[in-house]
C-alpha cells in the first residue's frame, strides 16, 4: 500500500463516521465565535481587551489582575479573572455591559466562517434543529444572525452569556437549557465548538462533540484538550458534504 492510498483510505474512513454522526443527529448545539463567525475579525479581541484593562485602571482597580491577565489578548478572560475576584459586584456588570457593547459594535463586521451559513441552511432544510450555545452576549449574536438572514434558522434557541458568569461554558448550564427548551435528548444532539469550555460543557452534559480548528493553534490547542483528532474539522465543507448526502 502506498502513502497515497493510505492517505485516501483514512480519508474515507473519516468521511463515514462523519456521515454515521451527522445520521444520528437531531438536534445541532452550534458555539458561536469560531464555528459560525470571527466575531472579531474586523474589531480585534486585542484592542477590547486592552480598553478593558485600562477601564480597570481608571477605576483603580488594574491592580487585582495580575500581570498575565492584564496582557490577555482574550476580553473573556479579563472579565471572568476580574469577576472571580469580585462575584456579582456592580463593576463587574458594567464590565460585562462593556464586553457586549464591545461585541454588538464588531457584529456587523464579522467575518462569516467559511460554509457556516450554506451548512446551517442545509441542516435546517433536512429537519434538524439548531440552537446557539455561546459564552457571548446573545444580542450580538442575534445582531450577527439577522444580518446574514440566519435569526430564523435558530430562533429561539439563541443562549448566551448572563450576569450570573458562573454558569457561562465550561459548566453545561446552557447546552442543558437548550436543550430543555428544545425537548432534544443528549444522545441525538451534536455540539460543534472550537474550544476547551466547548469540549468540557458536552461532554458534561452528555452531548456528543465535533471540533471545528479554523488554524492551527486552536488545532494544537483542542488535540491537547484531550479532543480525538478524528472528531476535528479543519473545513466544515465534509460536514456539509455529509449533511446533504445524509
Amino acid at each position: 500500500m502506498t502513502p497515497e492510498t493510505g492517505r485516501t483510505d483514512l480519508v474515507a474512513r473519516d468521511a463515514e463516521e462523519l456521515a454515521r454522526l451527522v445520521a444520528g443527529t437531531r438536534n445541532v448545539l452550534f458555539d458561536f465565535d469560531g464555528p459560525i463567525c470571527r466575531l472579531f475579525a474586523g474589531h480585534p479581541a486585542v484592542r477590547i481587551a486592552r480598553e478593558q484593562v485600562l477601564w480597570l485602571e481608571e477605576q483603580g482597580l488594574a491592580g487585582l489582575l495580575t500581570e498575565a491577565e492584564r496582557a490577555s489578548p482574550d476580553p473573556h478572560g479579563v472579565l471572568m479573572a476580574f469577576a472571580a475576584r469580585h462575584p456579582g459586584s456592580d463593576l463587574v456588570l458594567d464590565l460585562e455591559e462593556r464586553l457586549t457593547r464591545a461585541e454588538l459594535e464588531a457584529a456587523p463586521d464579522a467575518w462569516p466562517t467559511a460554509y457556516a451559513d450554506a451548512l446551517i441552511r442545509t441542516w435546517v432544510a433536512v429537519g434538524a434543529r439548531l440552537a446557539i450555545v455561546t459564552n457571548n452576549s446573545a444580542r450580538s449574536v442575534e445582531k450577527y444572525l439577522r444580518g446574514r438572514d440566519l435569526y430564523a434558522c435558530f430562533a429561539p434557541h439563541i443562549y448566551g452569556r448572563t450576569a450570573d458568569l458562573r454558569l457561562l461554558k465550561p459548566n453545561p448550564d446552557l447546552l442543558l437549557k437548550a436543550l430543555r427548551a428544545m425537548g432534544a435528548a443528549p444522545r441525538t444532539s451534536l455540539m460543534i465548538g472550537d474550544s476547551q469550555t466547548d469540549y468540557t460543557a458536552a461532554r458534561t452534559a452528555g452531548v456528543p462533540f465535533l471540533g471545528y480548528a479554523g488554524n492551527d493553534t486552536v488545532l494544537r490547542r483542542l488535540l491537547a484538550d484531550g479532543v480525538p483528532e478524528r472528531r476535528i474539522l479543519r473545513s466544515l465543507e465534509p460536514l456539509l458534504h455529509a449533511v446533504r448526502t445524509g
